[in-house]
Protein backbone atom coordinates (compact mmCIF):
# COMPACT_ATOMS: atom_id res chain seq x y z
CA UNK A 1 0.00 0.00 0.00
CA UNK A 2 0.78 3.51 -0.88
CA UNK A 3 1.46 6.37 1.62
CA UNK A 4 -1.83 8.41 2.01
CA UNK A 5 -1.44 12.09 0.32
CA UNK A 6 -2.51 14.41 2.86
CA UNK A 7 -4.48 17.47 3.29
CA UNK A 8 -3.27 21.05 3.20
CA UNK A 9 -2.22 22.63 6.63
CA UNK A 10 -3.99 25.63 5.31
CA UNK A 11 -6.98 24.30 4.93
CA UNK A 12 -6.55 21.81 8.54
CA UNK A 13 -6.18 25.28 10.50
CA UNK A 14 -8.59 27.14 9.24
CA UNK A 15 -11.46 27.38 11.71
CA UNK A 16 -14.50 24.95 10.52
CA UNK A 17 -17.36 27.60 9.18
CA UNK A 18 -19.53 28.39 12.62
CA UNK A 19 -22.91 28.21 10.29
CA UNK A 20 -21.60 24.52 9.21
CA UNK A 21 -21.57 23.68 12.96
CA UNK A 22 -24.81 25.16 14.02
CA UNK A 23 -26.63 23.66 10.65
CA UNK A 24 -25.19 20.45 11.85
CA UNK A 25 -26.98 21.08 15.39
CA UNK A 26 -30.33 21.32 13.54
CA UNK A 27 -30.10 18.59 11.27
CA UNK A 28 -33.64 16.79 12.30
CA UNK A 29 -34.59 19.16 14.13
CA UNK A 30 -37.82 20.84 12.98
CA UNK A 31 -39.41 22.18 15.87
CA UNK A 32 -36.55 24.57 16.77
CA UNK A 33 -36.51 28.79 16.07
CA UNK A 34 -33.47 30.55 14.37
CA UNK A 35 -32.11 33.58 15.45
CA UNK A 36 -28.78 32.32 14.60
CA UNK A 37 -27.97 32.75 10.74
CA UNK A 38 -27.54 36.20 9.11
CA UNK A 39 -30.64 36.36 6.97
CA UNK A 40 -33.40 38.47 6.41
CA UNK A 41 -37.17 37.66 5.91
CA UNK A 42 -38.29 39.49 2.74
CA UNK A 43 -38.02 38.56 -0.49
CA UNK A 44 -36.18 40.41 -3.71
CA UNK A 45 -38.62 42.72 -5.06
CA UNK A 46 -41.67 41.20 -6.66
CA UNK A 47 -41.07 43.48 -10.15
CA UNK A 48 -37.41 42.51 -10.31
CA UNK A 49 -38.07 38.59 -9.49
CA UNK A 50 -40.72 39.26 -12.43
CA UNK A 51 -38.46 40.59 -15.09
CA UNK A 52 -35.97 37.68 -13.84
CA UNK A 53 -38.10 35.23 -15.51
CA UNK A 54 -38.08 36.86 -19.01
CA UNK A 55 -34.76 37.13 -18.75
CA UNK A 56 -33.91 33.00 -17.78
CA UNK A 57 -34.98 32.16 -21.61
CA UNK A 58 -31.78 34.40 -22.91
CA UNK A 59 -29.21 32.15 -23.81
CA UNK A 60 -26.48 34.82 -22.91
CA UNK A 61 -27.61 34.34 -19.60
CA UNK A 62 -26.17 30.44 -19.40
CA UNK A 63 -23.05 31.46 -20.84
CA UNK A 64 -20.05 33.42 -19.09
CA UNK A 65 -20.27 37.27 -18.41
CA UNK A 66 -17.27 39.49 -18.25
CA UNK A 67 -15.20 38.90 -15.15
CA UNK A 68 -16.15 42.29 -13.64
CA UNK A 69 -19.90 42.08 -13.98
CA UNK A 70 -22.43 42.97 -16.16
CA UNK A 71 -21.80 46.70 -17.79
CA UNK A 72 -25.14 47.29 -17.18
CA UNK A 73 -25.08 46.79 -13.59
CA UNK A 74 -21.74 48.12 -12.68
CA UNK A 75 -22.61 51.41 -14.35
CA UNK A 76 -25.74 51.45 -12.31
CA UNK A 77 -23.54 50.84 -9.20
CA UNK A 78 -20.71 53.77 -9.97
CA UNK A 79 -24.00 56.35 -9.90
CA UNK A 80 -25.26 54.37 -6.59
CA UNK A 81 -21.83 54.39 -5.05
CA UNK A 82 -21.63 58.09 -6.30
CA UNK A 83 -25.29 59.20 -4.93
CA UNK A 84 -25.50 57.06 -1.56
CA UNK A 85 -21.99 56.59 -0.33
CA UNK A 86 -20.34 59.66 -1.66
CA UNK A 87 -17.48 57.55 -3.62
CA UNK A 88 -16.58 59.40 -7.06
CA UNK A 89 -13.11 57.82 -7.40
CA UNK A 90 -13.70 54.30 -7.09
CA UNK A 91 -14.10 51.65 -10.01
CA UNK A 92 -16.88 48.42 -9.40
CA UNK A 93 -16.15 44.89 -9.57
CA UNK A 94 -19.33 42.33 -8.99
CA UNK A 95 -18.46 39.24 -7.07
CA UNK A 96 -20.54 36.43 -5.92
CA UNK A 97 -21.42 37.97 -2.35
CA UNK A 98 -19.54 39.98 -0.09
CA UNK A 99 -17.55 36.95 1.66
CA UNK A 100 -15.98 36.51 -2.04
CA UNK A 101 -15.13 39.71 -2.39
CA UNK A 102 -12.73 39.75 0.94
CA UNK A 103 -11.51 36.19 -0.34
CA UNK A 104 -10.38 38.23 -3.52
CA UNK A 105 -9.20 41.11 -1.53
CA UNK A 106 -6.91 38.93 0.45
CA UNK A 107 -5.51 37.35 -2.52
CA UNK A 108 -4.59 40.35 -4.11
CA UNK A 109 -3.58 42.48 -0.80
CA UNK A 110 -1.75 40.00 0.93
CA UNK A 111 0.87 37.37 0.96
CA UNK A 112 1.02 34.47 2.95
CA UNK A 113 2.86 35.71 6.31
CA UNK A 114 1.83 38.71 6.15
CA UNK A 115 0.47 40.40 9.21
CA UNK A 116 -3.41 41.71 9.20
CA UNK A 117 -5.31 43.67 11.87
CA UNK A 118 -8.94 42.84 13.05
CA UNK A 119 -10.93 44.03 16.23
CA UNK A 120 -13.15 41.82 18.46
CA UNK A 121 -15.50 40.43 18.02
CA UNK A 122 -14.91 40.10 14.50
CA UNK A 123 -16.52 38.77 11.40
CA UNK A 124 -15.82 34.79 11.57
CA UNK A 125 -15.68 34.56 7.71
CA UNK A 126 -13.23 37.26 7.61
CA UNK A 127 -11.11 35.54 9.82
CA UNK A 128 -11.24 32.11 8.07
CA UNK A 129 -10.10 34.02 4.92
CA UNK A 130 -7.13 34.87 5.95
CA UNK A 131 -6.47 31.66 7.89
CA UNK A 132 -7.25 29.28 4.32
CA UNK A 133 -4.78 32.06 2.57
CA UNK A 134 -2.06 31.60 4.64
CA UNK A 135 -2.28 34.64 6.35
CA UNK A 136 -1.86 33.35 9.76
CA UNK A 137 -0.34 36.43 11.54
CA UNK A 138 -4.18 37.50 12.53
CA UNK A 139 -3.32 40.80 15.02
CA UNK A 140 -6.80 40.60 16.94
CA UNK A 141 -6.91 44.54 18.59
CA UNK A 142 -9.48 45.25 21.26
CA UNK A 143 -12.81 46.84 21.63
CA UNK A 144 -13.86 49.54 23.83
CA UNK A 145 -15.55 47.28 27.01
CA UNK A 146 -18.91 49.75 26.90
CA UNK A 147 -18.67 50.62 23.21
CA UNK A 148 -17.14 47.85 21.41
CA UNK A 149 -15.22 50.56 19.31
CA UNK A 150 -11.52 49.53 17.58
CA UNK A 151 -9.32 51.02 20.55
CA UNK A 152 -7.86 53.47 17.63
CA UNK A 153 -4.87 54.31 20.27
CA UNK A 154 -3.67 50.57 20.22
CA UNK A 155 -3.86 50.74 16.28
CA UNK A 156 -2.06 53.26 16.16
CA UNK A 157 0.35 52.01 18.37
CA UNK A 158 0.25 48.82 16.91
CA UNK A 159 0.99 50.44 13.38
CA UNK A 160 3.75 52.61 14.67
CA UNK A 161 5.85 50.21 16.96
CA UNK A 162 9.36 49.37 15.13
CA UNK A 163 10.12 45.98 17.01
CA UNK A 164 11.73 44.11 13.78
CA UNK A 165 8.90 42.61 12.94
CA UNK A 166 6.52 44.07 9.26
CA UNK A 167 3.77 46.75 9.62
CA UNK A 168 0.96 44.63 8.98
CA UNK A 169 -0.58 44.95 5.49
CA UNK A 170 -4.32 45.81 6.14
CA UNK A 171 -6.66 46.54 8.98
CA UNK A 172 -10.42 45.41 8.27
CA UNK A 173 -13.58 46.62 10.28
CA UNK A 174 -17.09 45.95 9.11
CA UNK A 175 -19.76 48.94 9.79
CA UNK A 176 -22.22 48.42 11.04
CA UNK A 177 -20.57 45.54 12.84
CA UNK A 178 -21.31 41.62 12.30
CA UNK A 179 -21.29 40.46 15.05
CA UNK A 180 -21.96 43.22 17.56
CA UNK A 181 -24.12 44.88 15.81
CA UNK A 182 -22.43 48.05 17.07
CA UNK A 183 -22.27 51.20 14.42
CA UNK A 184 -18.25 52.99 14.31
CA UNK A 185 -19.17 56.76 14.05
CA UNK A 186 -17.48 58.76 11.14
CA UNK A 187 -14.96 60.15 13.66
CA UNK A 188 -13.42 56.99 14.21
CA UNK A 189 -13.55 55.44 10.98
CA UNK A 190 -11.41 58.66 9.51
CA UNK A 191 -8.69 58.38 12.11
CA UNK A 192 -8.29 54.68 11.67
CA UNK A 193 -7.91 55.45 7.90
CA UNK A 194 -5.68 58.33 8.64
CA UNK A 195 -3.24 55.60 10.61
CA UNK A 196 -3.53 53.21 7.97
CA UNK A 197 -2.34 55.89 5.28
CA UNK A 198 0.35 57.03 7.55
CA UNK A 199 1.54 53.53 7.86
CA UNK A 200 1.46 52.28 4.47
CA UNK A 201 -1.64 49.93 5.41
CA UNK A 202 -4.49 49.12 3.24
CA UNK A 203 -8.10 49.49 4.99
CA UNK A 204 -10.71 47.42 3.61
CA UNK A 205 -14.47 48.27 5.25
CA UNK A 206 -17.30 45.48 4.70
CA UNK A 207 -20.45 47.41 4.54
CA UNK A 208 -22.90 45.19 4.06
CA UNK A 209 -25.18 46.21 6.17
CA UNK A 210 -25.35 50.65 5.14
CA UNK A 211 -28.68 50.43 4.89
CA UNK A 212 -29.53 48.82 8.30
CA UNK A 213 -29.13 51.76 11.03
CA UNK A 214 -31.50 52.67 13.17
CA UNK A 215 -32.19 55.25 15.81
CA UNK A 216 -31.44 58.25 13.33
CA UNK A 217 -28.10 57.38 12.85
CA UNK A 218 -26.94 57.55 9.37
CA UNK A 219 -24.13 55.25 7.31
CA UNK A 220 -21.36 57.07 5.70
CA UNK A 221 -18.21 56.02 3.29
CA UNK A 222 -14.64 56.93 3.33
CA UNK A 223 -12.69 57.27 0.13
CA UNK A 224 -8.82 57.36 -0.58
CA UNK A 225 -6.45 55.75 -2.63
CA UNK A 226 -5.54 53.11 0.24
CA UNK A 227 -9.26 52.34 1.23
CA UNK A 228 -11.51 49.24 -0.38
CA UNK A 229 -14.97 49.22 0.43
CA UNK A 230 -17.02 46.29 0.42
CA UNK A 231 -20.57 45.92 -0.02
CA UNK A 232 -23.62 43.22 -0.48
CA UNK A 233 -27.30 42.65 -1.94
CA UNK A 234 -27.92 39.79 0.32
CA UNK A 235 -29.57 41.32 3.21
CA UNK A 236 -30.92 44.88 1.87
CA UNK A 237 -33.14 43.49 -1.29
CA UNK A 238 -33.30 39.51 0.61
CA UNK A 239 -31.13 38.14 -2.17
CA UNK A 240 -29.16 35.92 -0.18
CA UNK A 241 -28.75 32.75 -2.10
CA UNK A 242 -28.69 34.87 -4.94
CA UNK A 243 -25.01 35.60 -4.02
CA UNK A 244 -24.02 38.89 -5.77
CA UNK A 245 -22.02 41.86 -4.03
CA UNK A 246 -19.21 44.02 -5.29
CA UNK A 247 -16.18 45.72 -4.66
CA UNK A 248 -15.39 49.56 -4.68
CA UNK A 249 -11.57 49.85 -5.64
CA UNK A 250 -9.82 52.99 -5.70
CA UNK A 251 -9.22 53.72 -9.71
CA UNK A 252 -6.31 55.54 -8.72
CA UNK A 253 -3.97 52.40 -7.77
CA UNK A 254 -2.89 51.47 -10.98
CA UNK A 255 -2.86 47.71 -11.40
CA UNK A 256 -5.21 46.63 -8.96
CA UNK A 257 -8.18 46.50 -10.70
CA UNK A 258 -5.77 44.21 -13.30
CA UNK A 259 -4.57 42.06 -10.04
CA UNK A 260 -8.22 41.44 -8.57
CA UNK A 261 -9.68 39.94 -12.35
CA UNK A 262 -6.57 37.39 -11.90
CA UNK A 263 -8.18 36.23 -8.86
CA UNK A 264 -11.82 36.93 -9.81
CA UNK A 265 -11.56 34.78 -13.09
CA UNK A 266 -9.88 31.45 -11.00
CA UNK A 267 -12.39 31.68 -8.41
CA UNK A 268 -16.02 32.50 -10.15
CA UNK A 269 -14.46 33.70 -13.35
CA UNK A 270 -17.90 36.08 -12.89
CA UNK A 271 -20.59 35.86 -10.48
CA UNK A 272 -23.58 34.01 -11.58
CA UNK A 273 -25.56 36.05 -14.74
CA UNK A 274 -29.03 35.50 -13.16
CA UNK A 275 -27.50 36.96 -10.19
CA UNK A 276 -26.42 40.13 -11.46
CA UNK A 277 -29.92 40.68 -13.27
CA UNK A 278 -31.97 40.78 -10.16
CA UNK A 279 -29.48 42.90 -8.49
CA UNK A 280 -29.99 45.41 -11.80
CA UNK A 281 -33.45 44.93 -11.40
CA UNK A 282 -33.37 45.01 -7.50
CA UNK A 283 -31.92 48.86 -7.67
CA UNK A 284 -35.23 50.18 -9.32
CA UNK A 285 -36.97 49.32 -6.25
CA UNK A 286 -34.68 52.20 -4.39
CA UNK A 287 -33.49 52.59 -0.83
CA UNK A 288 -37.04 53.60 -0.18
CA UNK A 289 -37.77 49.86 -0.49
CA UNK A 290 -35.14 48.77 1.77
CA UNK A 291 -36.07 51.65 4.65
CA UNK A 292 -39.61 50.34 4.57
CA UNK A 293 -38.51 46.71 5.35
CA UNK A 294 -35.67 47.82 7.64
CA UNK A 295 -37.85 49.89 9.94
CA UNK A 296 -39.66 47.13 10.69
CA UNK A 297 -36.68 45.36 12.32
CA UNK A 298 -36.53 47.88 14.91
CA UNK A 299 -39.62 46.53 16.62
CA UNK A 300 -38.06 42.84 16.50
CA UNK A 301 -35.22 44.32 17.67
CA UNK A 302 -36.76 45.11 21.13
CA UNK A 303 -38.59 41.89 21.72
CA UNK A 304 -34.84 40.25 21.65
CA UNK A 305 -33.16 42.54 24.03
CA UNK A 306 -36.07 42.45 26.15
CA UNK A 307 -35.62 38.45 26.27
CA UNK A 308 -32.20 39.11 27.14
CA UNK A 309 -32.94 40.96 30.29
CA UNK A 310 -32.70 37.85 32.57
CA UNK A 311 -28.79 38.29 31.97
CA UNK A 312 -28.73 41.53 33.92
CA UNK A 313 -27.80 45.54 32.80
CA UNK A 314 -25.13 45.75 30.63
CA UNK A 315 -24.81 42.28 29.61
CA UNK A 316 -26.68 43.22 26.38
CA UNK A 317 -24.49 45.76 23.20
CA UNK A 318 -25.02 46.65 19.43
CA UNK A 319 -28.27 47.08 17.77
CA UNK A 320 -27.22 50.28 16.57
CA UNK A 321 -27.01 49.08 12.96
CA UNK A 322 -26.79 45.43 10.81
CA UNK A 323 -29.37 42.63 12.65
CA UNK A 324 -27.49 41.84 15.82
CA UNK A 325 -27.22 41.96 18.87
CA UNK A 326 -24.26 40.87 21.00
CA UNK A 327 -25.05 39.64 24.83
CA UNK A 328 -22.57 38.74 27.41
CA UNK A 329 -23.53 35.15 29.20
CA UNK A 330 -22.85 34.86 32.75
CA UNK A 331 -19.34 34.23 33.92
CA UNK A 332 -19.76 30.77 35.05
CA UNK A 333 -20.47 29.68 31.31
CA UNK A 334 -17.50 30.50 29.14
CA UNK A 335 -18.10 27.65 26.92
CA UNK A 336 -20.72 29.42 24.98
CA UNK A 337 -21.02 26.91 22.58
CA UNK A 338 -22.50 24.38 25.29
CA UNK A 339 -24.36 27.01 25.84
CA UNK A 340 -25.50 27.43 22.34
CA UNK A 341 -25.87 23.69 22.38
CA UNK A 342 -28.33 23.66 25.52
CA UNK A 343 -30.28 26.39 24.44
CA UNK A 344 -31.55 24.47 20.96
CA UNK A 345 -31.78 21.10 22.84
CA UNK A 346 -33.61 22.15 26.26
CA UNK A 347 -35.84 25.00 24.56
CA UNK A 348 -35.79 24.84 20.61
CA UNK A 349 -33.90 27.85 19.73
CA UNK A 350 -30.93 28.40 18.22
CA UNK A 351 -28.33 31.68 18.42
CA UNK A 352 -24.53 31.77 17.75
CA UNK A 353 -21.31 31.00 20.20
CA UNK A 354 -19.09 34.32 20.38
CA UNK A 355 -16.26 32.30 20.29
CA UNK A 356 -16.30 32.15 16.74
CA UNK A 357 -15.96 35.73 16.71
CA UNK A 358 -12.93 36.06 19.35
CA UNK A 359 -15.63 36.71 21.92
CA UNK A 360 -15.90 34.23 24.11
CA UNK A 361 -18.20 33.78 26.58
CA UNK A 362 -21.03 35.92 24.48
CA UNK A 363 -24.08 34.88 21.87
CA UNK A 364 -25.08 36.73 18.87
CA UNK A 365 -28.82 37.07 18.15
CA UNK A 366 -30.16 38.21 14.90
CA UNK A 367 -33.06 39.71 14.71
CA UNK A 368 -33.60 40.12 10.87
CA UNK A 369 -34.62 36.49 9.76
CA UNK A 370 -38.26 36.70 11.05
CA UNK A 371 -41.60 38.29 10.96
CA UNK A 372 -42.56 39.66 14.55
CA UNK A 373 -44.96 37.05 15.49
CA UNK A 374 -42.23 34.28 14.71
CA UNK A 375 -39.52 36.85 16.61
CA UNK A 376 -42.12 36.83 19.42
CA UNK A 377 -42.25 33.11 19.58
CA UNK A 378 -38.52 32.98 19.81
CA UNK A 379 -38.04 35.48 22.12
CA UNK A 380 -40.51 33.56 24.44
CA UNK A 381 -38.15 30.63 24.33
CA UNK A 382 -34.98 32.57 24.19
CA UNK A 383 -36.00 34.58 27.76
CA UNK A 384 -37.29 30.96 29.10
CA UNK A 385 -33.94 29.36 28.66
CA UNK A 386 -32.20 32.44 29.63
CA UNK A 387 -34.15 32.56 33.24
CA UNK A 388 -33.46 28.94 33.82
CA UNK A 389 -29.58 29.57 32.96
CA UNK A 390 -29.25 32.38 35.19
CA UNK A 391 -31.41 30.84 38.12
CA UNK A 392 -30.82 26.99 37.77
CA UNK A 393 -27.82 26.36 35.37
CA UNK A 394 -27.90 24.08 32.31
CA UNK A 395 -30.26 21.94 33.76
CA UNK A 396 -30.25 18.19 31.88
Amino acid sequence: MGTQAKLSRRALETDKPVMVQIQELLRGRKDAISLAQGVVYWQPPEAALEKVKQVVWDPLVSRYGADEGLPELRKELLKKLSLENKLNKSSVMVTAGANQAFVNLVLTLCDAGDSVVMFAPYYFNAYMSFQMTGVTDIIVGPGDPQTLQPDVDWLEKTLSEKNGKPVPKLVTVVNPGNPSGIFIPQPIIQRISDICKSAGVWLVVDNTYEYFMYDGLKHYCIEDSHIVNVFSFSKVYGMMGWRVGYIAYPSEVEGLGEQLLKVQDNIPICASLIGQHLALYSLEAGPGWIKERVETLAKNREILREALSPLGDGAVKGGEGAIYLWARLPERFSDDFEVVRWLLNRHGVVVIPGSSSGGHGHIRISFGGLKEDDCLAAAQRLKRGLEELTSKGMVQ
